[in-house]
């Protein structure tokens, strides 16, 4: 799997959401509404979801294994940042 787009769509500089993100997968899939959040232990993404019967969120769309999210976390974020880098002040 090749990540070959990254498209910041949304930034906030206030409040614990900072962007949300469009994600291109070997130029043939996309997945939308990827979320920058400022956590405690600093920025991490939260895949698109929505909420179930029960009230729970459920991811509409995830990685299956730890070293696929972290590839993803680290691309998005290193984006988010070069996005910011070019915001007027």
């Amino acid at each position: 799997m090749n990540i070959t787009d990254v498209r910041i769509r949304k930034v906030a500089k206030d409040g614990k959401m900072k962007a949300v993100v469009s994600v291109t997968l070997d130029d043939e899939f996309v997945v939308h509404d990827i979320k920058v959040i400022e956590g405690d232990k600093g920025l991490f993404i939260a895949m698109p979801s929505r909420k179930s019967a029960e009230g729970e969120y459920k991811d509409i769309a995830h990685p299956i294994n730890s070293s696929t999210r972290m590839q993803l976390q680290n691309i998005i974020i290193d984006a988010y940042e070069k996005a910011l880098e070019q915001q007027p002040e």
